[in-house]
């Protein structure tokens, strides 16, 4: 299977996972090892001021720090990491696609709410993870549909619209999927 980086993993209505249902994950790494996503449709119960206020990078409230957080995955849960539009600068940063970027320094946090910080962005607590042709079975078992990333979904969709939204791109109402699986 081809490198699924930069692209949209979108959970099939049949998947089980509590964790991972109904979710769309932007995939930021995926090679033999494995694969790293982050789940961008998933809110926290805290908004990124609050999350700000509780490492002491206290901003002004602006609507922009109004955002909610998100759960990227359930692995470091602790962690955070800034999927935004590309801009250099920052401690810990790596291009994704020509438009995107994902940074782990505190640096960029430190940022928000100033003319310093990207214009597109959202904040994520923790990763998901998948080892060695796991997600490349769990594809193979339908329980993930994928397309090309798209910055529309990622920044600019309301979360409670993403999952729609990334089945839309590949021509999909998800409505009208059964959770029934089998093979011909």
């Amino acid at each position: 299977m081809d490198s699924l980086e930069n692209q949209l993993l979108i959970a099939m209505p049949n998947l089980n996972d509590p964790y991972f249902q109904k979710t769309v994950t932007y995939i930021c790494e995926h090679n033999n090892e494995g694969a790293m996503g982050l789940i961008i449709n998933v809110p926290v119960r805290i908004t990124l001021n609050e999350l700000l206020a509780q490492i002491d990078a206290d901003k002004n409230n602006t609507d922009t720090l109004n955002q909610r957080v998100l759960a990227g995955g359930p692995v470091s849960a602790d962690r955070g990491f800034v999927l935004h539009n590309t801009q250099k600068g920052w401690d810990s940063s790596l291009a994704l696609s020509s438009d995107i970027m994902i940074t782990t320094s505190r640096d960029i946090l430190e940022s928000m709410g100033t003319e310093k910080a990207p214009n597109q962005f959202l904040v994520t607590l923790g990763y998901a993870g998948w080892g060695a042709g796991q997600l490349e079975h769990e594809i193979g078992q339908n329980s993930w549909l994928h397309t090309e990333a798209d910055a529309d979904i990622l920044f600019n969709t309301p979360i409670e619209l993403r999952w729609q939204k990334a089945a839309e791109k590949l021509g999909i109402d998800l409505g009208h999927l059964s959770s029934d699986v089998g093979h011909a």
